[in-house]
């Protein structure tokens, strides 16, 4: 039997000035609500890598199907495996920081996108119970604790 990790990216998205309401001081990050497995779950603008595109166009991709935002790369925060206790499979996900460029409010949700949110860390640790796994609330407080690296470190040919 073969081991076939699954590729995914994922997309942390800090919700920009000029969408900010300025009396919060706490940066807000973009979340999709999404029915997974049965469960209504929180999770990063993310999914899987497909055939023919690089890791950042997959993440670009995944965060305009996900939440309409057009975004536009950073940095790359870093790489993560998670084994998902529920099945036993392993995921290798790749995350990238983004800026919200445009929202495309006209466009449609991916079918099991729910809504989005713009949440601060603090509120999404409340709703743990939620969190698709572990790493959705992982890497933000990666991205906060300042692991951002350059996109350069992520090649492709």
């Amino acid at each position: 039997m073969s081991f076939q990790p699954h590729k995914t990216v994922a997309v942390v998205v800090e919700q920009p000035d000029w969408l900010r309401d300025t009396s919060d001081s706490a940066p807000r990050f973009l979340f999709v609500e999404e029915s997974a497995d049965g469960r209504v779950v929180l999770n990063q603008p993310a999914g899987h890598l497909e055939a023919d595109e690089t890791l950042q166009q997959a993440a670009v991709r995944e965060a305009l199907e996900e939440t309409a935002w057009r975004v536009e790369l950073t940095a790359f925060i870093g790489l993560y495996q998670y084994v998902a206790p529920a099945n036993g499979e392993c995921y290798i996900r790749s995350c990238f920081a983004a800026r919200a460029v445009h929202h495309h409010s006209e466009r449609a949700l991916d079918a099991d996108i729910i809504r989005t949110h713009w949440l601060t860390l603090p509120e999404l640790t409340e709703r743990e119970s939620q969190l698709r796994s572990p790493l959705v609330a992982r890497v933000v407080e990666d991205y906060l604790g300042g692991a951002c690296y350059p996109l350069t470190l992520v090649s492709s040919w």
